[in-house]
This record gives C-alpha cells, sequence and structure tokens, in this order.
C-alpha cells in the first residue's frame, strides 16, 4: 500500500459511514459540534472520489434545501422506516450523500439526517452562518462597506460564490461574506 491508499480506504468508510447512518469513531457523528462542523465532513467530500447519483446524475455529495416547513428524516429509504428526526426549519441547507428511487439520504450541519423524499426537498442554494454579528460587505473585499449584519444561526439563500466569498441575502439584506463563514457551500465552490 502507497502512503495514500489507507487515506483514501478511510474517506470510503466515513462516507459509507455517513451515507448510511453509521458511527465510525472520530467521525462528524460522535464528535461534539465546533464552530464549523463541516470541518468534519469536508475532509471526507475532499478525499474521496466524488460520484454521480445512481437516479438523478447530480454530484453526490451535494448541496440542496429544504422545500417544506416539515421534513420527516427515517431510517431508510420507504414510509415503512422508522422516523428518526423531523426538520421544521424551511431553507435548511442539506447535504445529499445517497440516492435511493425517490429517496435522498441527506445530512445536517451536525451530521443529523436520514432518508427524505425528492418532494420534500428543493435544488435551491441556502446556507447557515457560522460566525455570529457576520459582516455582510458590499463587494467580495473586507475593505468595502459593510451593508449588513448577520446573527449565529441566520438562513441565507445564496446568490453567487467566487470561490473565498458568497453573495447571500437575507431578511431582505445581501451581501458579500466570505465561504468559510458559512456551511452549505463548499471552499473553492463557483456559481452564480
Amino acid at each position: 500500500m502507497t502512503g495514500t491508499q489507507p487515506m483514501r480506504i478511510i474517506a470510503r468508510i466515513a462516507l459509507f459511514a455517513l451515507a448510511f447512518g453509521l458511527a465510525v469513531p472520530g467521525s462528524a457523528q460522535e464528535i461534539a459540534p465546533t464552530p464549523r462542523p463541516e470541518a468534519q465532513i469536508t475532509p471526507v467530500i475532499a478525499t474521496a472520489t466524488l460520484r454521480t447519483g445512481p437516479v438523478t446524475g447530480f454530484p453526490i455529495p451535494r448541496f440542496v434545501s429544504l422545500k417544506a416547513s416539515e421534513a420527516n428524516a427515517r431510517r431508510g429509504p420507504s414510509r415503512s422506516h422508522r422516523i428518526d428526526w423531523v426538520f421544521q426549519r424551511r431553507n435548511m441547507p442539506m447535504m445529499v450523500v445517497a440516492e435511493h428511487g425517490h429517496w435522498r439520504r441527506v445530512v445536517d450541519r451536525d451530521g443529523a439526517g436520514g432518508w427524505m423524499h425528492y418532494s420534500l426537498l428543493s435544488g435551491v442554494r441556502t446556507t447557515i452562518v457560522e460566525q455570529d454579528m457576520l459582516e455582510m460587505h458590499q463587494r467580495p473585499d473586507l475593505a468595502s462597506p459593510v451593508r449588513a449584519q448577520a446573527e449565529l444561526g441566520v438562513i441565507g439563500r445564496l446568490e453567487e460564490c467566487d470561490g473565498a466569498w458568497c453573495k447571500i441575502t437575507t431578511g431582505g439584506h445581501w451581501g458579500w461574506v466570505p465561504v468559510t463563514a458559512l456551511w452549505g457551500v463548499e471552499p473553492g465552490e463557483v456559481f452564480e
């Protein structure tokens, strides 16, 4: 085995565990939440081979948002499986880690989740602010004027990202914020 093979094996095991709700020692499910919980998931994503979903053909993992104001996360991909979580926050960003028929295995920023029917999810990109009183700037530059501030835990709509900064809208205000202060977008991700 080469030096990188053990890391690939660990990443695959962690991604499998994440997709099927299993706890792995040292995984995001066993570690207490930190100010940046996705930092526990991101290395898995970064070292794992990105793949496409067998049902949709979209990348896995990927971010989506809750379309419904209440959504059940089940133990397995059918209505006959037990409900593990009930999410009650419309527009909350979720990460899709697996697909099966009309069902998507999702996790939130704390690693909680389960299987949800696809009709409860939306492709609209949202994010959660991970820093208290986050300054929203006029332009993607710390020296630019501050338009507003967002509190810790606020959900905002992602308008665009340039890899290091994202333009978000929340509570009728918009501004540019560093990607590192958000959950729901990967560092380096670019979209308009």
